[in-house]
This record gives structure tokens, sequence and C-alpha cells, in this order.
């Protein structure tokens, strides 16, 4: 199967497309005929289960099927969690990396042979063991057999290191031993000595550790101590010994190195030793071996396996020896025989250290040194050989037995295959040659481990061999494909692979054109800088970031792919200033705004997640780097990228406000009047640009993108925070002319010069009129107060007249970006020297929208908007809820008035403690106190007005009024970090080729709901009178101001209450027992409006909308304390006139939320999307009061009016508004309740008025009600219509409940039980049905009690 479809198949959906979603075709609601464009007053008439007893079951059609806020992006937004999803630098990750590479410079090879005269402790056996290097020293003269057997060991040593530099020493003394070793040492310098001692012709070492060499005139043996060698030789160092009892001469090193390790532990460290034979052990004298078989499996592997193979091999009698000599090719050739052997024993050598060994210790002896690397592999096999004859090589470091491993036998069988050619090939020199198949059967081997293998599972053995094949043409494009499927398993897989040596092969890789391998070798980039991030200098260093650029740059690949190699680029340009450089040389900035601009402006936008990388790695290309803004301001980026602020995925929205956030410069002398070339107004406007396009997503129906906007805000409030100080400071100075002429130009964020289609324009904003009023009832003895800490009460200015204003009905806000004239106070000394600079609007916009942000419903969120406010000296200073009347407080402290926000001029952000006053949030916490907290406020005295505070005793000098341009290192570490892009990052850490098997249970629960959900129906729809009689359950839910919302979950018996004070609670009505409680929010601003079910066939999530138009959506809220909010958002963007409460509806058909209340519009959320849809001009006079979404068509809703109108709008009509109607007429008391009528006839709306009648309508026929029911008289406060059986139920303020049919027939009347103290019970204030039974619930208002009634038979 080609990687490109192998990818294309398996790599990760977009994610816009929920995990959780059904993968059946689902109807599509937009065409099926039933919801075929705005009803038609004379269509054809539509049969519906009420017409006809015969009508089958709901279709599935009609139960929810889009699922919404379910994806990655809503687990959890903060740093700590974003920052464990990126690119770690330490932990895991370095341990793979080789400590130190290190080579061996110079290798000493001593020999012993004295040949022709035996050593005294030697008895020889007869035929006795005489080979030495594969020579014979009996067949030629002794003097030239030494020569010759030296020259041998050299280039047999020479073929593994061919750079070190080679000393012989033959039969030496002592002296000779002691220049050899100082030379050797002197120069390899700090590399290592190997130091080779061949002893066959000298005695045993001696107990003490001694060698032995020769004196000048050959007749006495010298002792060579051990300790004199090490002392020469130094370190690093490696010693092969092969002479009999070997083991001697380690142990005595080993009890030099404990006795020298209490000086420097090092040396132990870097001193290797390899003996052919334990302490006890003489060398095996067989004549099957050669005499010095040690150093033979050491040097020359392959022949001496081979050799010692045949005589074991079953070809044993069909083989001639002397063919082994004759192996064709060479060793480095692995197109030949010999070099395909060689290679395969490497691999098998290396799988089995790798498997047994630790792996600190594979790393050190099989990765650091080549020499040392390919002498161990060698060891292993000189190991299996000598332990055939009773020897066992010893080595220090000590290593497991590796003789009877089972991957010898797979090297059997190629040694085998190889000795079975070769007579033919040596025969035939030109016959071709046939590739062995063990790597072939290998990666199988490796592919069968990935289909059943797992972390917990033991890791598969294959690996270093899938490493090996990397080298191989023929080979090496499966092989990667099956390293990427193995490194996608997860981070433990990829430091393995990285554990095993696999990262400069595919470095080098890099450097190969080959096509075929381009997409395999990003995937595999991917998710090794997925893990870790310190490979992007070796990138760098080695140019791999061109071929990145260019991947990303062909429009060949699937866009994941080059979404892959934008993320590569990303990390490489992730706060590596070489990386920055290179990229830009490259051309890094024009490739991804290229690939930003779809390729004609019709096309849909491409693949998300590649506009999303794009964005990011634009974003940490300029991060923090001068001269990349300025060319990215150069090239027009602000324009492309602002082009993406709309784009429907939050994840895309999030990444083009980083990319944007990071084109502002902190440390900019921008604005500062510092230097007037052209460069630097250019670079103004254009970050001006950005600033306004960032202001006009800040209220993004997204948290993900809120947070991005807040923290590029805050950006900019730390680059220009002298300017906007001293705006500030003009707000609130105690003149109030200056004050009443710039309040109005606050308001105005709606700027009419905007990309933006007109539905995502902020209808107005709610502006600093609603957040000011505390602030300007400051007194004006501003030293007194500052010092003091308390809100002095005198001369409070008189602004209520401007405050209460509309911001839009006031001229001057059409003329804000005219221009303010500001003063700046440079406090040099004593002098202050003022200066005027006209400077756009922005600054007030700024303010103003931070002000909306610090209020913001996600508490992260909130936290930045407060954080970005204090350093443009507006502070929020919390104040301790203190009864004021307890005579605890002092004269002349008032509590501020109950806004959420106090702010105040402050003059350092370290304030410190005073009065009642909390501290100033210094470092804000993430989420808001957990107490009930009044805010107080309280105006600090600024620099300004007080010069000589810079040498006052308490040190408080303002760090942020310091003339310097450049943020200080406190400031930028106050900086709130953004998350999206380590949060991004964390996607790839993710498998990208595997579906997950939650899906499967999802799918599984979802399926068991729906069968469920339509059971239900099917007995709803069938029943013909729903008489709810009996009170199945009565909940005392002690809510202080009676019960405001209730919601009955689908499939559990659980009911969701909460009151005015936005407590919420979650009752189980089978058991009657308490299942959780929570506050919505911390806010002292307070009133609910709605609770809503999200998602109901699946993971539910509740919505709890506040009277104030902030929709907060919660998971897990029915394990104790377990709630998690998922997403908060305003849904009214600032439309709200004050006291008014919001209505709220959502449409799980089509995964839209409608909201709007006192105002003139309606405003539409995609819920998918996170994002405003549009906007609808309710086209009304007075306020909606009700609003109800339809169950069968998508788009559709109907909304009551405070006038007693009624208007159905379709969100896809282009003129919106589809049917009008006054069916209340002549009264005019307002719409309580609205709603579709039961079953799936989206022509009948059902529509209640405080009045107190109930009317049906139909759409199709008239304007005029087919039904009207008094049901009660002036008093109606709730309705409920079910949504599948065919009744209604209303509720008075008279304590009564009423049910009907659809014919106007009352089925039941409730009356509420009067209390035992014989008072009555308040009005009904909320009724709703179940979705799917005949279950109402009923809360009251003045008690807390939650009822639930039921039909008589109800089990």
């Amino acid at each position: 199967m080609a990687l490109g479809d192998l990818m294309a198949s398996r790599l990760v959906h977009s994610p816009s497309q929920s995990p959780a979603a059904p993968s059946a075709p689902l109807p599509n609601h937009h065409h099926s005929h039933v919801t075929d464009g705005p009803p038609a007053v004379n269509g054809p008439e539509h049969r519906n289960g009420l017409e006809a007893d015969e009508e089958k079951p709901a279709p599935v059609a009609y139960l929810p099927q889009v699922v919404v806020l379910c994806e990655q992006r809503h687990e959890a937004l903060n740093e700590a969690a974003a920052a464990a999803a990126g690119p770690s630098t330490s932990g895991l990750v370095s341990k793979w990396r080789p400590k130190d590479r290190m080579k061996t410079g110079c290798v000493a090879l001593v020999v012993c042979l004295n040949i022709s005269v035996d050593p005294p402790d030697v008895i020889k056996i007869s035929p006795c063991a005489r080979m030495e290097c594969w020579i014979d020293p009996f067949s030629m003269a002794p003097t030239k057999a030494l020569e010759s057997i030296g020259k041998t060991l050299h280039s047999q040593y020479e073929r593994w290191q061919p750079k070190a530099r080679y000393k012989l020493q033959l039969d030496p003394t002592v002296e000779e031993v002691k220049k050899l070793c100082n030379t050797c040492r002197k120069y390899a310098r700090s590399e290592r000595v190997l130091f080779h001692y061949n002893g066959h012709g000298v005695p045993k070492p001696t107990a003490n550790g001694e060698i032995w060499v020769f004196n000048k005139s050959y007749t006495q043996y010298i002792p060579l101590p051990i300790t004199d060698l090490d002392s020469w030789l130094k370190t690093p160092s490696i010693y092969v010994f092969d002479c009999s009892a070997a083991g001697i001469i380690v142990k005595a090193f080993l009890e030099r190195l404990d006795w020298s390790s209490s000086s420097s532990a090092s040396s132990l460290k870097d001193c290797i030793l390899l003996a052919a034979c334990e302490a006890h052990q003489t060398l095996p004298q067989s004549a099957e071996f050669p005499a010095d078989v040690f150093t033979a499996c050491l040097t020359t592997p392959i022949k001496m396996a081979l050799h010692w193979f045949c005589k074991r091999s079953l070809l044993r009698g069909s083989l001639d020896h002397s063919l082994i000599v004759q192996i064709p090719g060479r060793q480095n050739d692995r197109k030949t025989l010999l070099g395909e052997l060689n290679w395969i024993f490497t691999a098998i050598t290396d799988t089995i250290a790798w498997n047994v060994l630790p792996h600190d210790l594979f790393q050190r002896l099989f990765r650091q040194d080549l020499l040392v690397a390919s002498l161990f592999r060698n060891f292993l096999l000189a190991e299996r050989i000598m332990r055939s004859a009773n020897c066992s090589p010893i080595s220090f470091p000590l290593l497991p037995p590796t003789h009877q491993h089972h991957m010898w036998d797979a090297w059997d069988m190629a040694a085998e295959i190889c000795l079975s050619k070769l007579p033919q090939l040596i025969a035939d020199p030109n016959a071709e040659f046939q590739p062995s198949p063990f790597f072939t059967e290998q990666l199988t081997a490796f592919e069968v481990w990935l289909d059943h293998g797992s972390e917990e599972k033991k890791p598969p053995e294959q690996l270093p061999i899938v490493l090996q094949v990397l080298l191989s043409q023929s080979h090496r494009f499966r092989a990667l494909v099956l390293l990427g499927r193995f490194l996608d398993m997860g981070p433990w897989a990829v430091d393995l692979a990285l554990s095993v040596g696999i990262f400069p092969y595919v470095l080098k890789l890099l450097q190969t054109s080959a096509m075929e391998l381009r997409q395999i070798l990003v995937f595999i980039w991917t998710k090794i800088l997925s893990l870790d991030k310190s490979c992007q200098v070796d990138l760098v260093k080695d140019g791999g970031h061109a071929y990145f650029i260019r991947f990303l740059d062909s429009l060949d690949a699937y866009p994941e792919q080059r979404a892959m190699a934008a993320f590569v680029l990303a990390v490489i340009v992730d706060g590596h200033r070489k990386g920055q450089e290179a990229c830009i040389n490259a051309g890094l900035i024009d490739v991804c705004l290229r690939h930003l601009q779809p390729e004609n402006p019709h096309d849909a936008q491409s693949e998300p997640l590649l506009l999303q990388w794009l964005c990011l790695c634009l974003g940490k290309l300029w991060e923090d780097f001068p001269e990349a803004q300025l060319l990215g301001l150069q090239s027009n980026a602000p324009e492309i990228v602002i082009y993406l602020l709309s784009e429907p995925q939050p994840e895309v929205r999030a990444s083009a406000v980083f990319a944007l956030g990071n084109l502002l410069d902190m440390g900019s002398s921008s604005l500062n009047g510092a230097d007037d070339d052209s460069d630097d107004d250019e670079k103004v406007k254009g970050e001006i640009n950005v600033v306004r396009s960032l202001l006009q997503v800040s209220s993004d129906g997204s948290p993900l993108v809120r947070s991005e906007v807040a923290i590029a805000l805050t950006r900019f409030a730390l680059g220009h925070n002298k300017h906007l100080k001293s705006i500030a400071a003009e707000y609130w100075k105690p003149q109030t002319n200056s004050l009443l002429k710039s309040l109005p130009s606050l308001a105005n964020i709606s700027n009419p010069s905007n990309v933006y289609s007109s539905n995502s324009i902020l209808q107005g904003s709610s502006g600093l009129t609603s957040h000011i009023g505390p602030v300007l009832r400051v007194g004006s003895d501003s030293s007194a107060t500052g010092r003091d800490g308390r809100i002095s009460t005198s001369s409070p200015i008189a602004t209520t007249s401007i405050m209460h204003g509309s911001p839009q009905s006031d001229d001057s806000s059409q003329h804000s970006d005219s221009g303010i004239l500001l003063r700046e106070n440079a406090s040099n000394g004593g002098l202050s020297s003022t200066r005027s600079k006209p400077v756009s609007g922005i600054y007030s916009q700024f303010i103003s929208t931070m002000c909306s942000v610090a209020k913001d419903p996600y508490p992260r969120i909130a936290t930045i908007g407060r954080r970005a406010l204090s350093l443009i000296g507006v502070e929020q200073v919390v104040m301790k809820h203190t009864r004021f009347n307890s005579g605890g407080a002092h004269q002349g402290e008032t509590s501020a008035p109950p806004s959420n926000f106090g702010m105040a001029r402050s003059s350092s952000w370290f304030d410190m403690n005073s009065g009642n006053f909390s501290m100033a949030f210094r470092t804000p916490p993430v989420s808001p106190p957990q107490h009930d907290y009044l805010t107080g406020l309280r105006r600090v005295c600024s620099m300004e007005f007080r010069p000589h505070l810079m040498n006052s005793p308490e040190g408080l000098a303002d760090p942020l009024l310091s003339s310097a341009a450049a943020p200080s290192n406190a400031e930028l570490s106050i900086l709130p970090q953004s998350t999206i892009y380590n949060w991004s990052c964390g996607h790839f850490s993710r498998p990208l080729l595997t579906g997950s098997d939650d899906n499967e249970d999802a799918k599984a629960r979802r399926e068991e709901r729906e069968r469920l959900a339509l059971d239900c129906i099917a007995k709803c729809q069938h029943s013909s009178a729903c008489k709810m009689t009996s009170q199945i359950a009565s909940w005392d839910t002690r809510f202080e101001l009676g019960t405001k919302a209730a919601l009955l979950m689908p499939f559990s018996p659980i009911v969701v209450a909460a009151d005015e004070n936005e407590q919420i609670r979650v009752w189980n009505y089978d058991d009657a027992l308490p299942v959780n409680s929570f506050e919505n929010h911390k806010w002292s601003d307070r009133g609910l409006s709605k609770l809503l079910l999200i998602n109901e066939l699946d993971e539910s999530l509740l919505l709890a909308a506040s009277s104030d138009g902030n929709v907060r959506i919660w998971k897990n809220f029915t394990q104790k304390g377990g709630q998690k909010l998922v997403t908060a958002f305003s849904s009214v963007q600032g439309h709200r006139a004050a006291g008014c409460s919001i209505v709220i509806d959502w449409q799980p058909q089509s995964g839209y939320l409608y909201a709007s209340g006192d105002m003139s519009a309606i405003l539409v959320w995609d819920l998918d999307k996170e994002q405003l849809l549009s906007t609808i001009q309710a086209s009304a006079d007075s306020a909606i009061s009700a609003m109800s979404a339809s169950q069968v068509r998508s788009g559709h809703f109907a909304a009551g009016f405070a006038d007693a109108s009624v208007r159905i709008f379709d969100v896809r009509t282009p003129d919106r508004l589809v049917y009008m109607a006054r069916p209340h007429a002549p009264r005019t008391e307002k719409v309580v309740g609205i709603g579709f009528q039961p079953g799936f006839d989206p022509y009948k709306i059902v529509s209640a008025s405080q009045a107190g009648d109930i009317q049906f309508l139909d759409v199709r026929r008239a304007a005029e009600p087919y039904l009207t029911i008094e049901a009660h008289r002036g008093s109606l406060t709730a309705l409920a219509v079910h949504r599948h059986a065919p009744v209604v139920a209303s509720g008075s303020a008279k304590q009564m409940i009423k049910v009907f049919s659809l014919e106007g027939e009352q089925l039941t009347i409730i009356r509420y039980q009067p209390s035992f103290m014989g008072q009555r019970i308040g009005s009904v204030n909320c009724l709703s049905f179940h979705p799917y039974k005949s279950l109402l619930a009923a809360g009251a208002g003045d008690n807390a009690l939650v009822s639930i009634y039921a039909e008589e038979n109800y089990k």
C-alpha cells in the first residue's frame, strides 16, 4: 500500500469533525422534503403524528445528530496542560542523546609470542591450535612470522577504525611498552586509546595482576604491573587481553578502580576491559579454533563465525572450508555476499545488545564510539563461540549472558543460506546476487508486532534491525512506513526509537531527493519533534529546514501532511534565533502567506489543520524577533491573516490571533517618539491595524480564541505602556470636562472600515459606561487616598447623566478615530516635560475592550484582562465581604457600588496591603477567589503627581513608568503565556494513524440511547391522555430565592435545578438523594435565565445562561464535585440593556443557540464552530420575551414579544422573518411562553401570554389562532410544550398548574397543597417536560420546592 494511500486513509481527520459523531450517513435536514424553504401558506398539507394513528414512529432524523463542544480544545485550557502538551526539552527525551560522542584516536598493539619457545606454564596438546591472525607461525621463519602476524593484526583492526593511528610493539620490553603507552596518550589527547595485548608466548598473568613482557635479550620474562599500564595510558581507554587467565587482570583492574574511585569516579566510567577468559580458565587449544580465537572473533567476526558454524552445520559434509576465505564481495558493500553477511551480523548483534542491556549501558557501549561498538558486537560472538569450548570471555562493564539468545538462530539461518550459495557463486563470478530474505522477514515480524503490540507489552525486538534496514534503498520505504506506525503509538515509542539510534539516519535522509519518501519522512519528523524540541538545532545545522519548506510549498501533498511540515518548521523556529534566521532567509514567510490565501476567493478554505499550523508557524517565526516582525508587516501579513479571524474552526481563529499578536513588538519604541523614520511609521500603522482587528474578535464565542486575544492585547499594553497610562490618567483625573469629552470615544469599538461581513461587527459595545461608574466616585484628594487605601467620599463627580446615556447615541462616537491629544509626562528629576502627539483613538478602544475582557465569563481570560489593566495602571482591588454596620469600618470608608469591577489608578502593581483591602493582583489567581467578594476600589497616587516617590523609603518605584522603552524582566515574567501553540502541538503527539477505541463505546452508547428514545417517543405519541396526576417526587432544593429553572435528564432519574443566585443543584428523584451542587460563577452580578441540555444522546453538557447574557457550559455536572467548565461566552455581546433577562434556546438539529432579550437583535450562535453565525434584526419595537427553536426544521425558531406579537424566523432565508401574527390581540401583555407543537409538524405553534390565554396557531392557514384556551386569568407565568406527547402545561402565579391536550381539553389541574403552616405556596416559576417521557417538573418561586408529576401508572 503506497504511503500516500496509507496516510490519506489513516491520517487524522480534520479537527472540525467531531470524534463522537456517528459514522453512518445522516439524513440531511437542509434538503429533506419536510424542511424545504419557508412554510408556504397554501402549500401541500403534510401529514403528522397527530392526524393519523398509523403514522410510523419518529424517524431518526429528528433525534439530534449534531454533537458539539466535545473536541480536544474543551478538555482543559490552561498553561500547565498546554505546556505539558508541547514538545519537551528535558525529561523523557534528553536521555536518548549520546552524552558525548567519542572516538578512539590511537591503537597500541602489543604482541608477545616469542615464536618457537613455549612459556613454562603451558602444556600443549597435539594437534594444537596454532593460527595467529589466520597465519600459521611455523610456516615461515619466526621473525618473519612475527612481523607478518603484527601487520595482519594491524590491518584487521584498521578495518574497524581506519582513521586511528596505530602503534605496534612485537615481543617488547617494559621500557618499550611504557614509551608506546606515553606516545599513544600524547597523540590521542582526550580521545580513547585501545591497548591490545596478545600474551600467548608468555606465562599467565600473576595473582597480583601483572602481565609479562621480555627483557632485552629474551632470557627472562619481566612482569609489568597493571597499575603502571593504567598510569601511562590514563583514560579514556579500552583494553583487550587475549591470554589465559585474563580474568585475573580484570579483577586487579577493578580493585585498582575501587581503590582510586574515591579520587576520581570518572576514570571508572571511561575504562573498558575485554578479556578472553575467566581467572581460572585457559584458552581453548583444540585445533578447530585458531590460537587467538578471542582476537579472531573481535577483529574478523564473519570469517570466525562461518568457520565455527561450518563444523556444526548440516551442510558440513558437502562444504569445502577453503571456500570461506573466497566469499566474494567487500565487507562495506551491502550488495555483495560478504557485505550482506556483515550487515546481517551487525543487525543481529545490535538487536541482541539492545534487547538485553540496560538502556544507558547500550548507549555507552554501542552508540558512543564506533570502534567500541564494533568490538562489543564482536564480543557477543566471542562469548557464543568460546563458551562452546568451555571458556567464558568477560568484560567490564559486565554484560549479561547472550550466547543463547534466540536471534543467533536467525544468524545461523543466514549463514547457512550464504554457505549453500557459495560454491555456485565462486564457480560463476557473474552469477546474479540474490539478496537474503533476512531483512524482509524481520520487517514482517515488526509489522506483526505493530498489529498487536502496545506500550504495556514487551518492546519490539526488531527495532535495531529496522534501523539497519534504513541503510538499504530497496527496503527503506517499507521500513520508514513501519517506523512511522511505531512512532505513532505514543511518546514512549518515539523515545525507544531515538534511544536505538534512529536520529542520525533520519537526519541524513533529509538530504535525499526521493519523492516517495517525503511524506513519511515529514511524518516521522513530526513525531520526533512533538516529543523533543531540542532536535531543532541539528535540523538547522544540517539545513534540514529547507526540506520542510519545500514540502510545505508543494501542492501535490495532502494538506494534513503539509500541516505536519508547518508544525516541524514551527518547532524549528520556536525560541531558536538561528532557526528563525535560517527560515526567513529560505523564504518561509512568503510560503506561509501564499498558502494562507485560497487559490481564488470563492474557494472554500483549505484544510483547517494546515491553516492553523501556517499561522502558528508564522507566529513563532515573528516571536520576539523585531526584524521578522517588520518583514511580516512589509509583506502585508496582517491583511492576509486577519481574513482568517472569521474562519469556522476556533483553532484556526486562535492561531491567527497568535500570529497577529506576535507581530506586535513589545519592546518597540514605536509611538514613543524616539525615532520618526518612515520605517517606524509603517510599523505603527501596521500595529494599529492589527490591534484594531484583535479588538474586534475580543468577544469570539470560543475561550481558546478570546484568551489568545487577551494575551496579544496584553503584549500591546506592554509595548505601548506610557500612552495607555496617560490615556487612563486622562480618564481618571478629577476634571469633569476632560472626562466628559473623552468618554464617548471609549464606547465605540465597531469600526466601519472592517474586514468582516456585517454580522461579525460588534453591534456597539458594552463600552466603559457600565464599568467606569464606580471609578468616577473616587475622591479628588489624591495623595490621601493613595496612602491610606480608603475611598474618600468627598466631592463625588456628578457623572450619572453621561453614564447612562447609550454610547451609540452620542455623536462624537462616530469620530473616535480622529485622534485625541495625549499628554505624555516623563518624570525627569523633578521636571516634567510635556509633549503632545495625536494618536488614533485605538487606545481608548483598547481600555474599553480590556474592561470587558476583565469580566469575561471564562475565569482564565478574566485574569489575563485584569493583568493587562494592571499593566496600564488600572487596578482591580478586591475587598473581603465585611459587614459595615458591625462597627468594624472606619469613618469615611464606603463600600463600592455593587459593580463587579472596581478600578483604581495605581502607582505600582506591587501594591501593599492597607485597610480592608487585600493585595491587588500581582500574579492573579487562575480562577477567582473562593469567597463572596465585594469589589472595592481605590485611587492610588501616580508618579506624575508625586515625583519624590522614587526616593521614598518604601521604594515603590513603578517599573512601568520608567522611561525605558524595553520591557523589564519583571514585566515579561508577568506576561501571561499563550497556550495555543503548545496546546496544538499535543495533537501531533497523539496517535494520528489509528482511530481511538473510545469512539466505539460512544457509538454503542449513542445507539442504545437512540433506541430508548425512539421507544419512549412511540409510547408518548400513542398515549391518548397524559393526565399528570401523580406526584412522584418532591425535592426541597433549599434555594433562598426559590427555583428559577429546572431540567429533567433524558436517560437517568435526575433533575437539575437552579435559582436566581446561580446555585445549580442536581438531585436523583428515584433515590431522593442529592447528586451535586455548585455555583455557576463567582462574580457578584447574579441572575439566571435558563438551563438547557446539550448533546443529550451523547456525553450530555449543561448550559446555564445567566441573565446578563453570559453562557457557561458544564460537563460531568452529575458527578459530585466533578463539574468542569467546558466553555463560556457572552451570548449577547454587549447588546443587553440593563435590567432585563435574556431569553435563549438551543436547537439540537442544527447546533445553533439563539439569544435575545430586551434588545433589537437576535444573535444566532453556531456552537460547533463557537462563532456568531448571524445577527437577525427582530424588527420590533418591543423586547423578545420568549423563544423556542423548532425540533424539526434546522434554522427555524419562534419568538414571542413583550407587545404580545409572535414571529417565526428562518436563519436560512434572506429576509429571515417568515411569519408574523398577533394571536393575543386585543390584549398586549407579554408572551410568557412559546413552542412548536408536539410531534413533527413544523407549522403549528403554541403561544401563551401573561394575560392567561394560550393560543394555538397554524402558520399555513392564517394569522388567527384556530384554538384558544383561557387557562389562567391574568396570571400565567410559565408554559411547557412536550416534544412528543400531545400535551401542553401552564403554570400561574396562583399556585396552579394545568395540563391541556392539543384539542384544548383540560386533562389535569394540579393545585399546590397548602404548606403545613397554612401559607399558600408561591407562583409557579418554571415548568419543563421530560424530553421523551410523560414527566413534568415544576419549580416554585417563593419556596424552593421542585415537584415531579407523572401519569398514574408511572413505574
